[in-house]
């Protein structure tokens, strides 16, 4: 027998569920609508800012960076465009592979391979990194044809820094390179992050370092319209990139060419001011490099080259480069006893050829073991009298020697417009006790009095303290820039002559001082041969530093030394000497003398500068560290603690 359905039940239970699930759809569309009110009228501006930013692209423009030029306009540093073909390894998936396969028709080399390599570990994954620079328009035509096989592989057209002198004046320059983290950490700090959107370069020493800030320029913006696939479909506005300020300098091309040519395969450095103004002629550090490798991100090869070299390239010496100042150190010292009453004329010593300190056996040479006899402050000067001097050293006593000399430059920076300036050493008793928990010993005023012992200084420090001398105790704060161009006005803001510092001399005192070193320059002086035929009047002194110690009586042998252990030759000088415009300082490193290595070099720049005349022949480089004839040599410096 067969059941009989209810149908009445089942159609109740039917419009039942029915019923639930009309309420649960109108229940969802409630929501739906709920949800799109509140889009549509709540958060309408929002998407809209978000739908516009979808469309829109913020590109940004990135400015000219300015011109670096020579007092006559010589252009050393400046921009031009090429064509770059570019790797963002985050979009390869195969990135050898991609570097081999493009390598079949556009010149790839094992050079630009350890670029590309040495540039991706010193970028973010995501930015795109060169894998080639100055491609042709035949090469830059061959890859646009097949960069659809290529995803994340593309050309760009990059502003170019270039350095036309190459080596000429590198460390004075300095040079660009790209922006790695640490300079992202400093420009977030300086909250000047946003001005480098889109820069991939930023200045890493000298002047374009320093002025950084002026020669960036202002970064631009375009918006673009772009479609769905992300082409470009116009502009819809621009805010043109302002270009960076032209730096014009106060140094000659033509004087750093030949100074730097003077020094030959010489190192050393040469720094030359002006004494009435600060501005520096000429900034010289040997041997030099080539900027321009570090542009494009320097290979592992130019690096490895460059860092381990003996010759040291890479340092810049005028400013951390750091010696015994020697006899040139002598002038400020006659001066420091002069000033403090300890030296007055017709005051005179008999010099034996040694000075010996009272109760002590030792005995502190002078250069001529036969002594000079009767010697007085400007002949002590112009002989460069040992003996003199150690005896003036001592009763002036330490502290107030390096209280004197110190408003000189010497033992503080010189606050020049490059960075990384060193301060050098001018020693103390506080010094000594930080340093090497010791006391002071007389000995070590004795030998600080020929420019010995514990002193250092820098060339540069050196050709301040010559200019404040020539300037008679005014020193003149000193600067590379002489102006900064406006490039869009033209308009030049001139850099003003500022006075750093003024010491109280007596005119008397003084005139001693540059009696004396005039007197270096003629016959029977330490340098007579420098002022020969010059047709102007040179101040100078000639000045020689140990680099190792001899043993006390021991005969001083150059040609028994490593050419590296041989003594630094210096040479300071002004002129002309009644009217200075041009006051210097150099050092020639294990060259030997004063007066035979570094003072010829002097005499090239004084002569140019001054009288217009180029050096005559390639011949007169110097060659040989130390003649046959040497007249100079150093003071042992042993024994101190007497």
């Amino acid at each position: 027998m067969s059941e009989l359905k209810n149908y009445l039940h089942e159609q109740y239970y039917f419009r039942l569920r029915l019923g639930v699930a009309a309420l649960m759809v109108m229940a969802l569309f409630s929501v739906l609508a709920a949800r799109f009110f509140y889009l549509q009228l709540n958060q309408h501006e929002h998407f809209q800012t978000l739908a516009e930013n979808n469309r829109i692209s913020l590109t940004p423009i990135v400015p000219n960076r300015g011109l670096i030029l020579d007092k006559n306009g010589v252009i050393l540093a400046h921009n031009f465009f090429v064509y770059t073909l570019e790797i963002t390894p985050s979009k390869v998936q195969n990135l050898e592979a991609t570097i081999n396969e493009i390598s079949q028709f556009i010149e790839i080399n094992a050079l630009d391979r350890k670029r590309f390599n040495k540039l991706k570990q010193e970028s973010r994954n995501f930015e795109s990194v060169p894998i080639r620079t100055h491609l042709n328009e035949t090469e830059a035509a061959k890859f646009a044809v097949n960069h659809y096989r290529f995803p994340g592989v593309e050309i760009k057209s990059r502003l170019f820094r270039h350095y036309p002198h190459g080596k000429l004046g590198a460390h004075m320059i300095g040079y660009i390179g790209r922006i790695n983290d640490k300079d992202i950490s400093n420009l977030e700090k300086s909250g000047d992050i946003s001005n480098y959107k889109g820069s991939d370069h930023i200045g890493k020493s000298g002047l374009e370092q320093f002025y950084e800030p002026y020669l960036h320029g202002t970064t631009g913006f375009q918006q673009v319209e772009i479609d769905a696939g992300g082409h470009a479909v116009r502009v819809l506005s621009s805010t043109p990139p302002t270009p960076g300020d032209n730096l014009i300098l106060s140094a000659d091309t033509k004087l750093q060419e030949i100074a730097e040519t003077a020094f030959g395969e010489r190192r050393g450095a040469l720094v030359a001011i002006n004494p009435k103004t600060g501005e520096v002629l000429s900034f010289v550090s040997q041997p030099t490099f080539d900027p321009n490798l570090f542009v494009d991100g320097i290979d592992t090869d130019n690096w490895k080259l460059l860092n381990e070299s003996l010759d040291k390239p890479l340092i810049n010496r005028p400013l951390r480069g750091v010696y015994p100042p020697g006899s040139t150190f002598k002038p400020f010292v006659a001066l420091a006893g002069l000033e403090a009453g300890k030296r007055a004329p017709p005051f005179a010593i008999q010099d034996p050829g040694f000075f010996m300190l009272s109760g002590s056996s030792h005995r502190y040479r002078d250069w001529k073991p036969t002594g000079h006899g009767i010697v007085d402050m400007q002949k002590a000067i112009t002989i460069s009298c040992d003996t003199f001097f150690y005896g003036l050293a001592l009763e002036l006593g330490i502290d107030k020697l390096a209280a004197f000399v110190r408003h000189f430059g010497f033992g503080q920076r010189s606050d020049l417009d490059i960075q990384g300036e060193t301060v050098g050493l001018l020693p103390t008793p506080e010094w000594k006790m930080r340093r090497f928990k010791q006391p002071w010993y007389q000995g070590e005023t004795v030998i600080v009095g020929i420019g010995q012992g514990y002193t250092l200084v820098t060339p540069f420090q050196l050709a301040q303290a010559t200019a404040t001398l020539a300037n008679n105790g005014i020193a003149m704060k000193p600067h590379l820039v002489a102006k900064i161009e406006n490039s869009l006005t033209g308009k030049s803001e001139v850099i003003t002559p500022v006075v750093q510092d003024k010491i109280a001399l007596n005119p008397i005192n003084i005139d001693i001082v540059k009696r004396g070193m005039i007197d270096v320059t003629l016959p029977g002086g330490t340098a007579a041969s420098v002022g020969t035929n010059a047709g102007y009047t040179i101040a100078a002194k000639t000045g020689t530093a140990q680099v190792v110690g001899i043993k006390q009586n021991a005969k001083y042998n150059a040609s028994a030394l490593d050419e590296r252990h041989r003594d630094h030759a210096l040479f300071i000088a002004y002129a002309p000497a009644e009217d200075p415009t041009i006051a210097l300082a150099v050092i020639v490193e294990n060259g030997g003398h004063g007066g035979s290595a570094a003072g010829p070099i002097a005499r090239k720049i004084m002569d140019y500068y001054l009288l217009g005349k180029l050096p005559a022949t390639e011949s007169e480089k110097v060659k040989s560290p130390l003649p046959a004839n040497a007249t100079e040599p150093t003071t042992a410096e042993e024994d101190l603690h007497d």
